[in-house]
């Protein structure tokens, strides 16, 4: 009966992470929460973790001077401006969470100070991303309604929405000027990241009937499909050189596909099989898959284009815990980076590669509360000069 419990917990807790691996910030909080209580009623090792020494002497390898730059609220995605000085996160979090309990839009310093509010305080607002020049920033916004959309209808099983209102803006933030990018009708469109040179917005869209990977100039002009397997695609960057990008994507075969297709019919979505692909941006030469365990998203170059860094399970697959591993465009050379904390996710290297931020739970007050780490990079690719 015990065994059958804890199969039961097992399967309900990973559909519970297919439903965060998109960054909705809500989900994440319940995500931890359930992985939390889990840990807490099984009373055995199958949640085992490092002690915390162990952990951060792991970790000591690859990262020195780690510090958390938000102490409360559920923050996610933070991404460095061009010229390093700024992030722009999404999060709920402050006053706001109470009143519209659902992602918003902010910038802040690289020491966590000076946060200030970028989007309108309505809808859900995900994928923000500085411009080039600093002045203006990119995201995704729903716009069908002033308040948080409502959560997707669990009948379909653990699924999470696609909202065919999310569409891409930019706001200019002296002005306060919002632009739209993507056009009416045009259905989901969002997780926009830019090119290092500034020149190219890689996003993800159903514009054409599946989630797929797009490039655009930065007014929005110049649309090039990226990517034609069915499945989806999706939370894409560049690569430091501008030559690859990298991405997480599933490929649902047989009655696995008829069932993804159903789902994105209603506006859902059901992640499985998560793996990171990287390939050539002028695509003269076909994906490569670098993972093959486990749910797998949120991939990031390594400073020196030689491999890339993303979140996994796949230490347990069928556990509750997120670590950042590095690997190499070979899929070979396959190391674990974190190991403090149940949840680490999202990470991004600064402009001239010496630092690396990223979201975890580790040393929060609150369940739920997931903050922004930055730390020196000491590992594969780094650029460190002593």
């Amino acid at each position: 009966e015990k065994k059958a419990m804890q199969l039961f917990s097992l399967c309900f807790l990973f559909a519970v992470l297919f439903c965060s691996v998109n960054a909705h910030s809500e989900n994440l909080r319940a995500m931890l929460e359930w992985s939390r209580k889990l840990k807490l009623a099984q009373g055995d090792d199958m949640f085992a973790t490092l002690d915390l020494q162990t952990a951060v002497n792991n970790e000591a390898k690859f990262m020195k001077n780690i510090k958390a730059i938000t102490n409360s609220g559920t923050n996610a995605e933070a991404y460095w401006s061009f010229d390093g000085k700024y992030f722009s996160f999404q999060a709920i979090r402050d006053q706001l969470a109470i009143t519209h309990p659902c992602d918003q839009i902010y910038y802040m310093n690289v020491d966590g100070s000076n946060i200030t509010l970028v989007s309108p305080s309505s809808g859900r607002t995900t994928c923000s991303y500085f411009y080039p020049d600093g002045q203006s920033i990119i995201f995704s916004m729903t716009t069908g309604q002033l308040y948080c959309p409502p959560s997707p209808d669990m009948n379909f099983g653990y699924v999470w929405p696609i909202n065919y209102d999310m569409t891409i803006f930019v706001k200019d933030l002296h002005s306060g000027t919002m632009q739209r990018l993507s056009p009416e009708g045009a259905g989901y469109n969002a997780e926009s990241t830019i090119s290092p040179d500034g020149k190219r917005i890689i996003f993800t869209s159903t514009r054409d009937g599946d989630l797929e990977l797009y490039t655009m100039n930065l007014d929005g002009s110049d649309v090039r499909r990226m990517t034609y397997t069915p499945g989806y695609d999706g939370g894409a960057y560049f690569s430091y050189n501008n030559k690859m990008m990298v991405w997480r994507a599933n490929r649902p075969q047989g009655n696995d596909l008829l069932d993804y297709f159903t789902l994105l019919e209603h506006g859902l979505v059901r992640p499985t099989d998560m793996q990171i692909l990287v390939q050539p941006v002028d695509l003269s030469t076909p994906a490569v898959q670098l993972t093959t365990v486990g749910t797998n998203f949120a991939p990031f170059f390594l400073p020196d284009d030689s491999g890339v860094i993303f979140s996994s399970n796949m230490h347990n697959p069928q556990g509750g815990e997120f670590h950042l591993y590095t690997v190499g465009l070979d899929g070979k050379n396959l190391t674990q980076i974190t190991f403090e904390g149940t949840f680490n996710a999202f990470p991004m290297f600064s402009p001239d590669g010496k630092k690396i931020a990223w979201c975890s739970d580790r040393g929060t007050k609150n369940p739920g509360d997931i903050n922004v780490i930055v730390a020196d990079w000491l590992g594969p690719g780094n650029k460190l000069v002593y």
